[in-house]
């Protein structure tokens, strides 16, 4: 609904920041933006559309999300902080002339994290069954880690040739590696889970599997979803392989044209890269231990919630006194439910999350000149941004959740709540993300990371509580995850606050994006009321919602006046939109 808006704003946000820069910079800036748009539409496609295969539905997508879960785990912590290290230290060597250093630097990155990847990758393998019932308490789980331990190996070395070439100023190598990686997997899953899903007998030949075990085939959905997703790696990586071969020859010859070269061990490599990547990787850690603490306490909340009776839900009668298979069973699929509202709000996120990230240098670089006025502009300018890509997405999910369920699920429509009370904590999220590129502009790189930890623990404590009560169940794990994101919020914020003088303003932050927000959501859901009671097409009836509530924003925007001149200024377009406004009387 808001990707239009989203990309908007996104390209405001660079024009904001990197003004002042070079031209090719602001293009790697471009580059890597508008990856990051593909990938997430990518991802979003092929979970929509295997969820809504026959056999899969939420309890495959259930054992899918729950796989990801512990893979996002031990990828935070054997490869998330490489790219922005390798990078970070080539980039210092290249400045001053030194390849031979920078080359060094990614030989002693490729040998540490070859290491780290394959640990990882037999952990996860070998550990697969270990974690299924002890961790997340789901046995089958087992199954669809084994598919996906391969791919932390092929991720790790990946991530070394990503930051390499990020330090040489080349971005390509990044950006088309993820949408490659995301075009194959989304390609690669869809055609596995379909050929599993159309040919049953596939499975019942292979592993002796009845047509009637419901279970067992979406586990095995669930893991032919993740074998794609290894040989996606597989191919992202090759064509980083190829991509640095096909520079070898003019790598090595900046390396023997160079005057300058210094002398290091790998050990002192080896220290310096987890220098860097360890506190990166922390923050990663701990979300995705967020999500986890859902997996494993939903697993063992329903056991708890249910033990007399599951409830009815879709075509499904209620089951009395059930049995541990049954009630695990209904765990799995409760997970799925809260996957499918996660692939929705990641969306605005991936793009929020991309010109966040430009904010770490700009304002370490005011601060550098000691520049703090310029440094609270920033901040300030972020947040409001932040808060006008997250509001409206925010109220329109909650106002268009079940026609959206019905247009992208027409298979698996049950859960769209689920979305509504998620709804709530993206804003905080959002929020968080720029929150955290202000603290590492301003050096407090572990604070977002503290923030979250106190959130989590919060989280923890709640999902315990609210998953066991019946009445309540999987709803409390998004309720958990609102209260976790204001915690995380008030902290950074409290934290940001001592260092610059930032401050939300009650009217341009707050209240007029309210006001914009409600009267874009009240919109959009008078629309889809009047156009499906006219035409009864849930289509169209979105789409229309969709437009007409997108222009009742876009035009509260300009008329309660949110931007001033100068902001309005930095739109595309922005001088033709101001002398427009200007002439309507609007600006003046």
């Amino acid at each position: 609904m808001s990707i239009f808006y989203h990309i908007i704003y996104t390209i405001m946000f660079a024009r904001f920041y990197m003004k002042q820069e070079k031209k090719s910079f602001m293009i790697n800036v471009s580059i890597v933006m508008f990856s990051q748009i593909a990938v997430k539409l990518l991802g979003m496609v092929y979970r929509v559309v295997i969820t809504n295969f026959r056999g899969f539905g939420d309890l495959g997508n259930g054992y899918l999300n729950v796989g990801f879960q512990i893979y996002t785990l031990l990828l935070a912590i054997s490869s998330i902080g490489i790219p922005n290290a390798v990078s970070k230290l080539t980039s210092e060597k290249v400045a001053v002339g030194d390849y031979a250093g920078a080359h060094k630097i990614f030989r002693a990155a490729m040998l540490l994290f070859a290491i780290v990847g394959t640990v990882s990758s037999a952990i996860l393998y070998f550990g697969a069954g270990f974690i299924s019932k002890y961790i997340v308490h789901l046995d089958d789980t087992r199954y669809v880690l084994m598919c996906l331990a391969p791919s932390v190996l092929f991720v790790c070395l990946s991530s070394v040739i990503r930051g390499y070439f990020v330090g040489m100023e080349n971005m390509h190598a990044t950006s088309t590696s993820q949408v490659l990686e995301q075009f194959f997997k989304c390609t690669l899953t869809i055609l596995i889970v379909y050929i599993l899903a159309s040919f049953p007998a596939i499975l019942t030949v292979l592993f002796d599997i009845s047509e009637k075990d419901e279970n067992s085939r979406a586990v095995f959905m669930a893991s032919g979803a993740q074998i794609a997703t290894t040989l996606s790696t597989v191919i992202s990586f090759l064509y980083l392989l190829l991509f640095y071969l096909r520079r070898k020859k003019k790598i090595f010859e900046n390396i023997k044209s160079a005057d300058l070269t210094e002398k290091s061990d790998f050990r002192s490599l080896f220290k310096k890269i987890l220098f860097i990547s360890v506190p990166i990787s922390l923050g990663s850690v701990i979300s995705a231990v967020n999500r986890i603490i859902d997996t494993a306490t939903i697993t063992r909340g329903i056991e708890v919630a249910f033990k007399a009776v599951i409830p009815a839900h879709g075509n499904i009668a209620a089951i009395y006194s059930p049995t541990l298979s049954q009630l695990s069973k209904e765990a799995a699929r409760l997970s799925g439910l809260l996957s499918k509202s996660d692939t929705l709000i990641n969306l605005p996120l991936a793009i929020n999350i991309s010109f966040s990230t430009v904010l770490v240098p700009a304002i370490a670089g005011a601060l550098a000149i000691n520049d703090k006025k310029s440094a609270t502009e920033k901040v300030n300018y972020s947040l409001l941004i932040s808060i006008l890509i997250a509001l409206p997405c925010a109220v329109g999910y909650i106002a268009l959740a079940s026609p959206i369920y019905r247009l992208l699920y027409p298979n698996a429509r049950l859960g769209y709540d689920l979305l509504q009370i998620s709804a709530f904590a993206m804003v905080f999220t959002a929020l968080n993300q720029t929150l955290s590129g202000s603290l590492q502009g301003v050096g407090k790189v572990f604070a977002p990371a503290t923030g979250l930890l106190i959130g989590c623990v919060a989280k923890f404590i709640l999902n315990v509580i609210l998953i066991r009560q019946p009445a309540i169940n999987i709803y409390g794990a998004p309720i958990s995850s609102v209260v976790c994101q204001i915690i995380a919020f008030s902290y950074s914020f409290c934290v940001l606050k001592k260092h610059i003088s930032v401050k939300i303003d009650l009217s341009k932050h707050i209240i007029k994006p309210l006001i914009s927000a409600f009267a874009m959501g009240a919109c959009a859901y008078i629309t889809y009321s009047v156009f499906m009671l006219i035409l009864h097409n849930n289509m169209i009836s979105v789409c229309a919602a969709i437009a007409l509530s997108a222009a009742v924003y876009f035009t509260s925007v300009v008329f309660l006046k949110i931007l001033d001149d100068s902001e309005i200024l930095m739109l595309p377009m922005g001088n033709k939109i101001y002398k427009f406004l200007v002439k309507r009387g609007i600006y003046k």
